[in-house]
């Protein structure tokens, strides 16, 4: 729609330069044929006087001539040429004006100007015959009427008066000369006005025109400019507003479905980066958690590791001091052999179980521990260890109390051998952090829990350097050992109390510490004991 009032307007302003163009010529074509209109008059005019000056000039050189004077014969000739040279003009002048205007009005004056052409020719061709005869005047001649006839033949043609006939040519030649001018005048002012006409018209056309398709074309091109300005900022959701049907609302158009293309793409690109996103966190995780268990795996290792350490170095020192102590001195009875060698088997069993619990820990989880449980009496074991711990306290230099009495009634469900090894990494503590010659008691005691149960209390008392408080808190983390303890024995790997509450916690109980630096400490051992219906072995 705004194309066709476009190319309309274009096509009217076309017609409008094309009209004035023909105009134009038109109007150059009329003024150049008015200004030939004009030279022409003026030349015919110009050409008379010039013929009357010529024909004065050869009147003057027959007078001469008549008086004896010495006159040029060749100026005869020349002006004889002229003359005949000048009619000649005059007659094509003639026959110009009478082509350029062939009006009614200008008949009558062609006419005239035919016959008087005519009678000039005749004049000239009389003068041409009277000045070849021309001599000096003989003697006795009377001048007076040697001029008369001399003026006869210059003035008179064909009864026409020459003079009178010039004169009124020259005249006549002005006026026209004077008229064309004036008609001249006339067409240059008529299209002197007709090119202020067609320049107004245009300019009022191309005013007209500009205002209007400023109007219609400021509002739309502002909307298409804040459109692509938007779009150039990233604002896909900015949609250009669509009037009426023309060519600017279909590239609104265009340029709307282009950014929602474009939006479409962006949300595309965006949820496809979000997936990246979440997909790279996800393998960040996995490979955060891969990390992880071969972190815990590296850890679990070095657990291992340190477990074996500490597992094996304890039942190995007590299998070494108990062999040093019997082969110490003199020679032994047998029996002492014996139940030396006894207790060396049963050291040299919980080390083989110890080992086949690392190795199983190795195969699978490190922290799983299997108990085989079954009705242990805490009082024989009590005594089945101290009996053990006695050559490291001896080694050690440490004086073992008395082992704790026989009630019978100290029954609980457990892994002999775990609890064994429990107790034994809590005497060996007390050992390893008691001062020299420092006693190490094991007792026993039954007491009722505050939900109602049953259960059995081993308590291990040392007379060692004791636990700062700040560190009390820290002795069950694996590989912790504080600075006094250290310094006390460098040896150790700080897994024992580890182990042994893991120990305990497997037997359903708690192990807790007490102690006061410089004094000792009081490790506290719990367990549930069982009734009589509990006693049959049981596994897990």
């Amino acid at each position: 729609m705004f194309r066709r009032r476009l190319t309309l307007v274009l096509m009217l302003f076309a017609s409008v330069v094309v009209l004035a163009a023909v105009v134009a010529a038109a109007s150059l074509v009329i003024t150049e044929r008015q200004v030939l209109r004009g030279r022409v008059a003026s030349d015919i005019a110009t050409g008379f006087v010039q013929l009357s000056a010529q024909k004065q000039r050869l009147r003057s050189w027959v007078a001469q001539v008549q008086q004896g004077a010495s006159a040029d014969l060749s100026m005869r000739s020349e002006l004889l040429a002229a003359m005949q040279g000048t009619l000649q003009k005059l007659k094509v002048l003639a026959a110009q004006a009478a082509e350029l205007d062939s009006s009614a009005d200008a008949e009558r004056e062609h006419k005239q100007r035919y016959e008087t052409l005519a009678v000039l020719e005749l004049s000239v061709a009389a003068l041409d015959r009277a000045v070849q005869d021309a001599r000096p005047l003989a003697p006795g001649v009377d001048p007076n009427q040697a001029w008369r006839e001399l003026s006869r033949v210059f003035d008179m043609a064909e009864g026409h008066d020459i003079r009178k006939l010039i004169a009124e040519s020259i005249v006549r030649e002005a006026a026209a000369v004077q008229r064309e001018r004036a008609a001249a005048d006339s067409t240059l002012g008529w299209v002197r006005w007709l090119w202020l006409g067609a320049a107004a018209l245009l300019a009022a056309g191309a005013l007209t025109a500009a205002v209007y398709f400023g109007r219609a074309l400021r509002g739309p091109l502002e909307q298409l400019s804040l459109g692509a300005r938007a779009l150039q900022m990233g604002q896909l959701g900015h949609r250009i507003p669509q009037q009426g049907d023309d060519e600017f609302a279909q590239v609104a158009r265009s340029v709307n479905a282009l950014a929602a293309e474009l939006e479409q793409h962006r949300e595309r690109e965006s949820a496809d980066r979000q997936r990246l996103a979440d997909l790279v966190a996800a393998r960040t995780r996995e490979l955060a958690d891969a990390l992880g268990s071969l972190r815990q795996a590296d850890g679990q290792r070095r657990r291992l590791f340190a477990d074996i350490s500490h597992e094996l170095r304890t039942p190995t020192t007590a299998i070494r001091g108990e062999a040093e102590i019997t082969l110490r001195g003199v020679d032994k009875p047998a029996a002492e052999y014996k139940d030396a060698l006894a207790r060396i088997v049963v050291t040299a069993r919980q080390l083989g179980h110890v080992i086949d619990d690392l190795l199983t820990m190795a195969r699978s989880d490190i922290d799983s521990l299997s108990l085989v449980r079954e009705a242990v009496d805490m009082d024989e074991l009590a005594h089945a260890v101290l009996d053990q711990a006695a050559a490291l306290s001896e080694q050690r230099g440490v004086v073992l109390g008395a082992p704790p009495p026989r009630t019978g009634h100290h029954i609980v469900s457990g892994d002999p051998m775990r609890l064994r090894q429990m107790l034994m990494v809590l005497l060996d503590n007390a050992m390893r952090y008691s001062n020299a010659r420092g006693e190490v008691q094991l007792a026993l005691q039954a007491s009722t829990s505050d939900d109602g149960r049953r259960q059995l209390t081993l308590t291990v008392v040392d007379q060692g350097i004791g636990i700062p408080a700040d560190e009390l808190l820290r002795v069950f983390d694996r590989h912790f050992r504080g600075l006094v303890a250290r310094q006390h024995s460098p040896d150790g790997s700080g897994l024992g109390l580890s182990i042994a509450r893991q120990l305990a916690q497997a037997h359903g109980g708690t192990l807790e510490l007490h102690s006061e630096p410089g004094v000792g400490t009081r490790a506290c051992l719990t367990l549930p004991l069982l009734d009589q219906q509990d006693l049959a072995p049981t596994t897990t």
